[in-house]
């Protein structure tokens, strides 16, 4: 006979686990599935940790705005140290243009309640010491923003959701989805058969699969982004640095120093790199090295102790897919999060409880009209 629950999540990564944190924690009875042997061995291992909410859009903003307030409170909510640190998002400017852009975002960002200000060129030098102040403009800055461990603050999510009565199947992979009358589900895995009234697709590079399985179909393609870490050393600027200006073979690179002093940093390839390849490239360090020293020469002595690649789940316009399948109202999508998985999670995992619950609110609403999976794709995140 077929277990039972209320609702299954398939996928225990930076979207799944907060899921199932705020399922579990309204008395949803709830399962996991999951294909690795563990919590977080997928894109969730491999994030930076940043987290911002710092974006262009009502849903992502006033989602993540959520995210840092379970982030911040996470040592008191969940008990454990996930290594948060306030320490800000900066978008520095080094052209008229960008200025021009910025300041306009900040005009819509101010309306969604995002804290964020413009400083000038010598108020940017005293957050990020020894900045290139060579045609330097000036810089966006929200002091809100911050960063965290993504292997520590999705182990703390997983623990919190057992406490509160959440179940787990690890090593299984999910082969069919069966829709019963639309009022209930059949999830088959390799191992064993589930019975649900909502299913939670928050599968990341395989959510396309999953979806297929009940039926729908959506534009979602993984490309390759690459990270490192440095030595920790004595911490000696504050926010993460985001230079968005293009160069040859990247679009943007970021980089910050966590609190255990390590500097953090990725690059955004161009043209992307498609696939789902964890394997490091010989490219990336002289590629994110020379753009980084140039931004900031106190960089340069710095030893690196590894780098990884990991994939962000992209959609054509940048935003999430999240949202009730129109055929399958109780097929919940929680997919597509375009590489921004590990900072939208907690926020979303609330607003999924809130799904199934049917209590969404006038902000749930809003939110959710920027994610609707029957969008036309066609409007791109500004600070994607």
């Amino acid at each position: 006979m077929a277990e039972t629950c209320d609702v299954i999540v398939i996928g225990a990564g930076s979207v799944g686990v907060p899921a199932a944190m705020a399922l579990a924690g309204r008395k949803l009875s709830t399962l996991v599935i999951e294909p690795c042997p563990s919590p977080g061995q997928k894109n969730n291992k491999k994030a930076i940790g940043g987290i911002r909410a710092t974006h262009s859009d009502f849903g992502k903003v006033r989602t993540c705005l959520r995210s840092i307030e379970i982030f911040a409170n996470c040592k008191e909510q969940c008990g454990r140290d996930i290594g948060w640190l306030r320490n800000g998002y900066s978008y520095p400017a080094y052209s008229e243009e960008d200025e021009k852009k910025l300041k306009s975002l900040m005009e819509v960002q101010h309306s969604y309640g995002l804290d964020i200000r413009w400083v000038s060129p010598d108020d940017y030098n005293e957050l990020v010491p020894g900045i290139n102040m060579d045609g330097l403009r000036g810089s966006t800055y929200s002091p809100g923003d911050g960063s965290a461990s993504p292997l520590l603050a999705l182990n703390a999510f997983y623990f919190r959701s057992l406490e509160d009565g959440a179940a787990y199947r690890f090593n299984e992979r999910v082969t069919a989805i069966r829709s019963r009358n639309g009022s209930s589900f059949e999830v088959v895995s390799d191992k064993n058969s589930y019975s649900c009234r909502k299913v939670v697709n928050a599968a990341g590079n395989q959510g396309a699969e999953i979806a297929a399985l009940a039926g729908q179909r959506y534009a979602i393609r993984p490309d390759c982004h690459e990270a490192a870490i440095s030595e920790p050393v004595r911490r000696f600027f504050g926010p993460m640095v985001v230079d968005m200006r293009p160069s040859r073979d990247s679009k943007n690179y970021y980089f910050y120093q966590n609190t255990e002093g390590q500097v953090v940093f990725c690059i955004t390839p161009d043209p992307a790199v498609y696939g789902t390849d964890d394997d490091s490239t010989s490219e990336f360090f002289p590629m994110v090295a020379k753009r980084m020293v140039k931004l900031y020469p106190r960089l340069a002595h710095l030893k690196v102790r590894r780098a990884w690649r990991g994939q962000y789940p992209n959609t054509p316009d940048g935003f999430p897919i999240v949202g009730s399948a129109r055929e399958l109202p109780g097929f919940i999508n929680a997919i597509g999060m375009c590489g921004q998985g590990f900072m939208l999670g907690p926020g979303l995992g609330e607003l999924i409880a809130r799904m199934v619950l049917e209590e969404l609110n006038e902000d749930d609403a809003r939110i959710l009209a920027s994610f609707d999976p029957y969008r036309d794709f066609s409007v791109m995140e500004a600070l994607k």
